[in-house]
């Protein structure tokens, strides 16, 4: 006997109609307005998620001012979520779940709005042990540290360094490797925040504000250098810095940079100490493959090996232009949206 179609398997929706942030063309965070739209109902291989939480990223500010080139408006912005699948397969129809994904408010709806369509493959279920405010930040931000990491092979009793580490990825990078048993060494500006996960990951920390980051990482090491470095800033004199850091087989990951600013750095003795360079863009990960990334993370979570994020701001969907607004400051911690 073969399975009903996915139409006649879906549990009602408990909404019809529902509130989204919604921009109709390009600006700042001004350009958002709460709209109603139509719950439609997920078609075949999809399920709806009643969003409880989403974060706001300095991507999806970017999305709506009109920097990615693959968003077309009218649009519902938004990459991470949180929420209850209230209408798909019947295993997965009040299951409590979480996501993240590079086609999410790009190419696809995002979550910025009090449902989500999503293809069945994109579902992954929430920790138990976290709120869906805390669930809902942690998406892009332990994503591309869980990604960087992986491909650096950073293994347990090595040194990693990640540089800008007050920030959402930075944070996510420390802690993941202090789960994995690597040292870590975390260079910001200025001191972090009680609550930082940063501080749950090491006690060794460069003030990238006022001390030279070649030497201090050189006299934490002994003068042997760090195997992994996770760049989070990309300002040049730092990545060149970190480059010449690198221990033996040291490797790089870089993440960010600024537009028509170039990092110079000698190959000799890069290519003496074998050391490898490696970019990452986590745009580049749907919401199905970021799916199996949010798996491998719930472990860490439900075992507190991995801080929750620190929420520094929650917004009501009416209020979601004053979070983006946020966002855009730089405001330190992550800034949610909360469905009521």
């Amino acid at each position: 006997m073969t399975d009903a179609p996915l139409a006649a398997r879906a549990a009602p929706s408990p909404l019809r109609e529902a509130a989204a942030l919604r921009f109709a063309a390009f600006g700042g965070p001004e350009a958002l307005r709460v709209e109603r739209v139509t719950a439609a109902p997920p078609a075949e291989g999809e399920a709806l998620v009643r969003v409880r939480a989403a974060s706001v990223n300095p991507s999806d500010v970017k999305n709506v001012a009109g920097r990615m080139r693959q968003t077309v408006p009218p649009r519902t912005p938004g990459r991470d979520f949180a929420g209850i699948v209230v209408a798909g397969p019947a295993d997965w129809v009040g299951t409590e779940v979480w996501g993240s994904g590079g086609d999410i408010g790009f190419t696809r709806d995002g979550s910025h709005g009090e449902c989500l369509r999503l293809p069945v493959a994109a579902l992954a279920r929430k920790p138990a042990n976290l709120t869906f405010e805390q669930a809902g930040a942690v998406g892009v931000n332990y994503v591309t540290a869980l990604i960087g990491l992986d491909y650096a092979a950073l293994a347990a009793g090595e040194t990693a360094l990640v540089i800008g580490a007050s920030g959402g990825v930075g944070g996510a990078a420390c802690g993941i490797a202090a789960g994995r048993g690597a040292r870590v060494i975390a260079a910001l500006r200025g001191t972090p925040s009680p609550d930082a996960p940063a501080r749950r990951a090491t006690e060794d920390f460069i003030d990238l504000a006022g001390e030279d980051l070649a030497a201090r990482v050189a006299a934490m090491t002994g003068g042997r250098g760090v195997d992994v470095v996770y760049d989070c800033v990309g300002r040049p004199d730092l990545t060149e810095a970190a480059l010449a850091a690198l221990a033996f087989r040291g490797r790089l990951v870089a993440i960010a940079g600024t537009p028509g600013e170039a990092v110079r750095f000698e190959l000799i003795p890069f290519y003496r100490r074998e050391c490898r360079l490696i970019g990452l863009d986590s745009l580049k990960r749907t919401a199905a493959e970021c799916a199996a990334f949010m798996e491998a993370l719930r472990p860490g979570f439900e075992s507190g090996a991995y801080p929750a994020p620190a929420i520094a701001e929650a917004h009501p969907l009416a209020e979601g232009a004053r979070a983006y607004a946020s966002v855009a400051r730089g405001t330190r911690g992550r800034v949610v949206i909360v469905m009521e």
